[in-house]
């Protein structure tokens, strides 16, 4: 047994992270600035999209697209039911209705085939979710959108909607940085894509967010990235570090806007942590995977998660194993087993459904089985840069005892 306790996911942040918010500190700009700037061109030089802005967060970046494709009272936003409440809560504020599907039996990515049942003439948006960091079917969800039969129920309200003639994708990758699919990274498999740098993250801001811009034609990714810099931040015409360039005082305010803006001392956390994403982070984590795979495959009682397939690979943020055969209340003595041999675990998701506030817009767990199936055999284990072999060893260990002693 661990004698110390094995936490779920401590964020990393090196020596070189630390002297480099120490230099934002010392150069007297602190909020939005030159190092949020470089940040975004190192992400787009890494995703391989034509622009970035970084927000304070994933969620907001959810929300603020989706007020920019102008979605308010009266329409819907399919969403997976198996998902954080993020992903949803975005929709909500808006004034529109989330439309909540099941996932795909073999994993827990949105059914595709519940996707277009799921479309109406008030759909606006779809957001898949790249769960644990593997990448949804966007060939799939591209094409449907993209379907003659699908875009004649569209009907645009706005200029934006008119522009692009269809349902928006916009990916919630809030797990998915450094994925892969049909050999891109995340950030261009679709109209939009979202990060979160949350400090659970792979990548990690403390807090804060980026959006991937890949509009199509006739949208001008630059020019959508300067407005959403202005919606982001009040509506101001001009940010604050142009306001302090000689006789930029005077700025506008042209719409009642919002606040979401990064600032230059996360950008430093972020600088450095992906410049060695593709050296020693993602290596480490996907070294983890593998060991629970090696480690779980030999038991019939592990259902193994998809980490990799011919189309993509995934950023192994999560580790989701699944107990088969067990209900929801062994899966939890399993847990506390776990946490008994000084192991922290986790479970994601509670879907949506079982949660009270989406209880009280009318949705029942009853109508996503697969869902719930997935949710109550499902442990997530740690996977972390700082995790040593011998110590995912011990990970191994507590799971196949906990599981032995329940299942016994």
């Amino acid at each position: 047994m661990s004698k110390k306790m094995i936490l779920f996911s401590p964020p990393h942040v090196k020596e070189e992270a630390i002297e480099e918010v120490a230099d934002t500190l010392r150069s007297g700009w602190i909020t939005t600035g030159p190092k949020t700037k470089r940040f975004e061109q190192k992400l787009e030089e890494y995703c391989g999209n034509p622009k970035t802005l970084c927000v304070s967060s994933g969620t907001f970046g959810l929300e603020i697209m989706l007020r920019w494709y102008g979605v308010g009272e009266g329409d819907e936003v399919i969403v997976p039911a198996y998902t954080y409440t993020a992903t949803a809560s975005c929709v909500v504020h808006t004034g529109a209705r989330p439309v909540m599907v099941d996932i795909q039996p073999g994993n827990f990515l949105m059914n595709i085939n519940r996707v277009r049942e799921a479309i109406t003439a008030r759909t606006k948006v779809i957001i898949p979710v790249d769960l644990g960091g593997l990448p949804a079917d966007y060939d799939a969800i591209n094409k449907l959108v993209r379907e003659s039969q699908v875009r004649s129920l569209f009907k645009p309200a706005t200029p934006e909607q008119e522009m692009l003639g269809r349902i928006l994708v916009l990916s919630d990758s809030a797990h998915s940085l450094g994925a892969k699919y049909r050999g891109k990274r995340a950030g261009t498999f679709t109209d939009l894509t979202v990060f979160s740098f949350h400090a659970v993250k792979n990548l990690t801001t403390a807090e804060g967010g980026a959006i991937a811009f890949n509009l199509p034609p006739p949208f001008d990714n630059m020019k959508v990235y300067k407005d959403l810099n202005i919606k982001s931040l009040h509506g101001q015409s001009k940010d604050a570090l142009a306001k302090t360039r000689i006789g930029g005082w005077q700025y506008d305010v042209v719409e009642a806007a919002y606040k979401g803006n990064m600032t230059d001392i996360q950008a430093s956390l972020g600088l450095v942590a992906l410049k060695y994403y593709e050296v020693d982070n993602l290596p480490r984590r996907k070294a983890i995977a593998l060991q629970y795979q090696r480690a779980f495959e030999a038991f019939d009682w592990a259902e193994l998660p998809l980490l990799q397939d011919d189309d993509r690979e995934t950023s192994y943020h999560l580790y989701l194993l699944r107990i088969k055969g067990v209900s929801e209340n062994q899966r939890n003595r399993i847990i506390q087993g776990i946490y008994d041999r000084n192991v922290a675990v986790n479970v994601h998701y509670r879907p949506l459904p079982l949660h009270t506030a989406y209880r009280n817009m009318g949705f029942r767990m009853e109508d996503y089985p697969v869902a719930f199936e997935n949710y109550t055999r499902e442990i997530s284990l740690p996977v972390y840069q700082d995790l040593t072999d011998e110590q995912v060893g011990d990970v191994v260990e507590a799971v196949i005892h906990s599981v032995n002693e329940v299942l016994s």
